[in-house]
């Protein structure tokens, strides 16, 4: 699991720029820092400079988050932000601030108002309940629905119609753009980091 490879500290690192984006590239599994679990209204979102988490907002509607959320360390989605992750299938629910290894299994391009904002999709690694999927494919029709729904209507009521699901992709996709992230964390966020 997501050991650091750093002595102890007085000072707790960062570890959305210590861990890795993939624990084990070869098994499609990513660290994660979750961020939310399903169930809520409640946006937290982690502090880039501290890597703590922070309540975001408290959701415009009574839509709720119907997957646990998270991000993936050293990527760098176009919105500036971290590539966020939905974790799906998630049977109890997960501490925000923890670590957890997520295993891709596809992702959701997205635009938010105007705004890249793409979604990687993945089950929980070690829940063997979720050995089998190996596709957002597996989850169905009617997920995929929910899904679209749940991203394209949870503004509503803030500003209308200003969000879109481009699209459902596969792994291949999904480690493309993981990799894009990384690149763009690589050129713009790294060189800024202290110490």
């Amino acid at each position: 699991m997501a050991n650091i490879d750093q002595a102890p500290s007085r000072s707790m690192p960062n570890l959305l720029h210590v861990l890795p984006a993939f624990a084990d590239e070869a098994g499609l599994r990513l660290n994660t820092i979750v961020e939310l679990n399903s169930m809520t209204i409640n946006k937290y979102e982690l502090i880039n400079e501290t890597g703590h988490l922070k309540l975001d907002r408290v959701g415009f509607s009574s839509l709720a988050y119907p997957f646990a959320y998270g991000c993936i360390p050293r990527t760098w989605d176009e919105d500036g932000d971290p590539l966020d992750i939905e974790i799906v299938g998630v049977t109890e629910p997960l501490v925000p601030g923890s670590i957890c290894e997520a295993r891709i299994i596809g992702i959701m391009t997205f635009d938010d108002g105007g705004e890249v904002d793409d979604k990687v999709i993945a089950v929980l690694a070690d829940d063997k309940r979720m050995d089998h999927i190996t596709s957002y494919e597996q989850l169905g029709e009617h997920w995929r629905n929910e899904t679209s729904y749940y991203w394209e209507h949870y503004k509503d009521l803030k500003k209308p119609g200003s969000c879109r699901v481009n699209g459902f992709f596969g792994v291949e996709e999904a480690v493309r753009i993981i990799r894009q992230c990384e690149q763009r964390y690589r050129d713009s966020i790294e060189p800024r980091l202290v110490n």
